[in-house]
């Protein structure tokens, strides 16, 4: 959801510059710009005194402008707050059944994960990331799978075997797992 947020803002902020520049830019060199555009020359000012104390008068300009800057000052937060974030959990806690506790790296555990998960008949390549909490953990898995493999019988064995090992090893109650999987890219088989 983020990147789909921050790729369609970039666009757009990326579209309203170059048209504003390029138009600027043309007018500047002496194009002729339309008869509703903000310049009417090259020696034309971006907003002269009229236009600027147009709305100052009306009652609603003051409220409707500091609620459309509250709003983009909003949205600027959440963006920020969202991409600063951390989407990948960095430690697990494993208990160790003494009451105190053992933290478990999360990268190591996303190591042993995808190797094991790679070595699994018809697994090309694997990447796990964990997510959630520290004492309640998360896995994000994406396989990439050999052309004739069964996904089934791939994601049975996933859960059989490296999931099991992993949920056992850190002495967890459970492992929830959101799998993906996608087919490496081959060429195409002659059947004759």
């Amino acid at each position: 959801m983020l990147k789909v947020v921050n790729r369609v803002l970039l666009g757009v902020i990326g579209l309203v510059l170059v048209v504003v520049g390029g138009s600027v830019l043309a007018v500047g060199l002496g194009a002729n710009p339309p008869s509703w555009w903000i310049h009417d020359s090259r020696h034309d000012v971006l907003l002269d005194d009229a236009e600027r104390t147009r709305w100052e008068d009306h009652g609603w300009w003051w409220p409707t402008v500091l609620a459309v800057l509250a709003v983009l000052v909003l949205l600027t937060l959440w963006w920020l707050v969202a991409n600063l974030r951390r989407h990948r959990l960095t430690e697990v806690l494993v208990d160790t059944g003494d009451g105190e506790g053992a933290l478990l790296r999360g990268r190591a555990l996303e190591g042993v994960l995808a190797t094991e998960a790679t070595e699994l008949e018809g697994v090309s390549h694997a990447h796990v990331r964990l997510t959630g909490k520290r004492n309640a953990p998360e896995t994000r898995v994406r396989l990439q799978l050999e052309p004739h493999v069964d996904p089934g019988a791939a994601l049975s064995h996933l859960t059989s075997e490296a999931l099991t090992h992993a949920r056992n090893s850190a002495g967890l109650e459970s492992l929830p797992t959101e799998v993906r999987m996608r087919a490496v890219k081959h060429k195409a088989e002659r059947v004759s």
